[in-house]
């Protein structure tokens, strides 16, 4: 099982539209993300940023989120969420959610 978190930025005047979204997330893309093998996967806010959490079970992650991106429903879905988030300075180009590395972990 491999743990991943990242980042990103949650524009302000669309606090409301994101928490709607997700507190009615679709079904169809709940389920392009259990069939690539992610689960315990959350999203926290604080002070404008978005802190996203996962497990990764599977073992072939470009694949896995390859299908994910693939998805109709969850191309579909990005279109409401993308508009919403604003990546950081600091990420990669070409790079939406910024990956976080793990500096501590207790099991």
């Amino acid at each position: 099982m491999r743990r991943m978190a990242a980042v990103i930025r949650l524009r302000p005047e669309k606090e409301a539209e994101y928490r709607a979204l997700h507190a009615a997330a679709w079904p169809d893309v709940l389920a392009a993300l259990r069939r690539a093998h992610i689960g315990n996967y959350s999203i926290f806010l604080r002070d404008g940023l978005l802190f996203s959490y996962l497990e990764y079970t599977g073992d072939d992650y470009e694949a896995d989120t390859a299908a994910i991106a693939a998805d109709p429903a969850t191309r579909e879905w990005w279109k409401l969420t993308d508009p919403c988030q604003q990546p950081l300075g600091t990420a990669a180009e070409g790079e939406w959610w910024a990956p976080a590395e793990e500096v501590f972990h207790l099991d």
